[in-house]
């Protein structure tokens, strides 16, 4: 089981700019509890995303001795790929790549068509420095703008990505509008045609239905979840009501309760929810 902590997804839609201190305190604690991999930032324009101008210097003050956690940063294009591939204690860059031609174009301003184009360079950037490149499939669920969407045309975005060599690929519900049903249809789908690809979910939800929606993807064979403590985040590219993440301490507890294996430290955990509030709510 693989739990990536997404700070990054928590931090990035804050319309007031978090201390930069505090985000080192809190990733730092982050990286005490174990989690497989933590998204800890991104390699994007300032004038994109202002939340992440400091990802750089927050890199610099990050304490990985003893940490069993890998690093994950974000990047939109070749540039971001050069410069995050320049550090070595970064071992994931993540690219968003949407179903959707609106998102995509909300995004990265960029269609779909040249977002390959463009993923295709960073796989290359990837290889060469040693990284991996962890793919989102935003919009993976559907969309809210009316674009095409149906279980075949995911499919066929899956097997472009195969033939480029994606190891990795996380389904990502950006805009909270999945349920269990499709869950588990579109990830047991995706599990069986390409065994080969380590696949994940990226899942925005409210409350109610969370948990009913990590269960959906747990039996239909995810073992890579994507959280944020306190279900804090959204993305701000997406111009609807920010959706939360899924809640990190709930989907350990949905583990915990039927007994499915994951290596973390509670008493660290603990500490880092009591930060929390500090930094995404300031107080």
């Amino acid at each position: 089981m693989k739990i990536i902590e997404c700070p990054r997804d928590a931090l990035q839609g804050l319309h007031e700019f978090v201390p930069t201190e505090q985000k080192i305190e809190y990733i730092n604690q982050l990286l005490k509890i174990g989690f497989d991999t933590i998204d800890f930032g991104s390699f994007v324009s300032p004038k994109a995303i202002p939340q992440m101008r400091d990802t750089k210097e927050v890199l610099s003050h990050l304490d990985l001795k003893g940490s069993k956690s890998k690093l994950l940063a974000i990047v939109a294009n070749a540039r971001g790929a050069h410069e995050a591939s320049e550090y070595e204690n970064i071992s994931y860059l993540g690219f968003p790549l949407s179903l959707s031609e609106t998102f995509q174009r909300k995004n990265t301003n960029k269609s779909i068509a040249e977002a390959l184009e463009e993923l295709l360079i960073i796989q290359d950037i990837c290889k060469e420095h040693n990284k991996i490149l962890v793919t989102y499939l935003s919009m993976g669920f559907g969309n809210p703008y009316g674009d095409p969407y149906e279980m075949n045309y995911v499919l066929d975005f899956v097997a472009k990505l195969k033939k480029l060599d994606i190891q990795i690929i996380s389904l990502a519900d950006t805009v909270g509008i999945s349920n269990p049903e499709n869950i588990k249809t579109l990830f047991s789908s995706v599990v069986n045609q390409f065994p080969e690809i380590e696949f994940g979910v990226h899942l925005h939800s409210d409350l109610d239905s969370a948990i009913d929606k990590v269960e959906a993807a747990y039996k239909a064979g995810c073992r890579r979840f994507d959280g944020a403590i306190n279900g804090f985040g959204g993305c701000p590219m997406a111009e609807d009501k920010l959706v939360g993440n899924i809640a990190t301490e709930n989907m350990l507890a949905y583990f915990d309760e039927f007994s499915i294996p994951v290596d973390f430290d509670m008493r660290e955990l603990k500490k880092a929810m009591n930060i929390a509030p500090t930094v995404f709510l300031g107080r």
